[in-house]
């Protein structure tokens, strides 16, 4: 089906189930990409929505979603009566890890997997508006970076589509590109095929000198997943958002590249 620009109608099908902020450019028609954004644990899709305004990148619709789950006000120190909550999170569940007593950094990714990739993505960007996953970017901070990641990784094996002449074949196996500011690849969102292929979806992962998760052995475990693997090392020690010019250039250079390239 022919491409054209999505329009607010066309994601009110997703609500309650998937909230979502959409940030057009200055002229709607010039939408060239899709970059959809995932916040971090406890967050919520306003900042991110903003974070995208200000990148304001030419011809790039912007999609910022809001967590599938909400998260208890308990966790974050806040009192049990702040209603409505502004905090939400990726995961199926909240667990905690055996090793650390933190929250488990992999949960479980497969509800969030279902709205996102199949509803959002594949069900309103591609069967109703026509596009393809590869004029779709995705960008995450920390566990939204872990799911940046992991749709990366899963959407490798396709949608199964029925040939006449060839049988089924694979579609849409990669996205234009993914940048995860120190989330890992969830380990519950790579195929457990022996044989598989790695992903094709050109990614970036952005952590400081002393980051929590994307270790040498999380970036390991990327470039033994995906084609092209780049990793941005910042002289901080930790994982938060960029802070500087120097911080978002790796960012900036990286989302120049993919939306002049295919």
């Amino acid at each position: 089906m022919p491409t054209r620009v999505p329009k607010r109608e066309d994601f009110t099908h997703l609500s309650p189930s998937l909230q979502i902020s959409l940030i057009f450019p200055e002229i709607p028609e010039t939408t060239t990409t899709i970059l959809i954004l995932f916040h971090g644990l406890g967050d919520s899709e306003a900042p991110f929505a903003a974070f995208a305004k200000n990148l304001n990148l030419p011809g790039v619709l912007a999609i910022s979603v809001r967590g599938v789950s909400p998260l208890p006000p308990a966790l974050l120190g806040l009192p049990d009566s702040e209603h409505p909550t502004r905090h939400f999170h990726w995961g199926d569940d909240l667990t905690l890890s055996p090793s650390t007593g933190d929250l488990d950094p992999d949960p479980g990714f497969s509800k969030a997997e279902q709205l996102v990739l199949d509803k959002l993505i594949r069900g309103t960007l591609i069967e109703k508006c026509g596009w393809e996953t590869n004029d779709i970017l995705l960008f995450g901070f920390g566990q939204g970076g872990s799911l940046a990641l992991g749709l990366s990784s899963r959407i490798r094996q396709g949608e199964k589509v029925v040939d006449i002449t060839k049988g089924e074949k694979p579609t849409g196996t990669a996205f234009k590109g993914a940048v995860s500011i120190g989330g890992p690849l969830p380990t519950s969102m790579i195929p457990t095929l022996s044989a598989r292929e790695k992903s094709r979806t050109p990614i970036l992962v952005c952590h400081g000198r002393s980051s929590e998760f994307l270790d040498e052995d999380a970036v390991s475990v990327l470039q033994r997943e995906f084609v092209d693997v780049r990793e941005a090392k910042w002289k901080k020690s930790d994982d938060s958002m960029p802070g500087n010019k120097d911080e978002m250039l790796p960012i900036m250079q990286f989302f120049a590249e993919r939306l002049r390239g295919w």
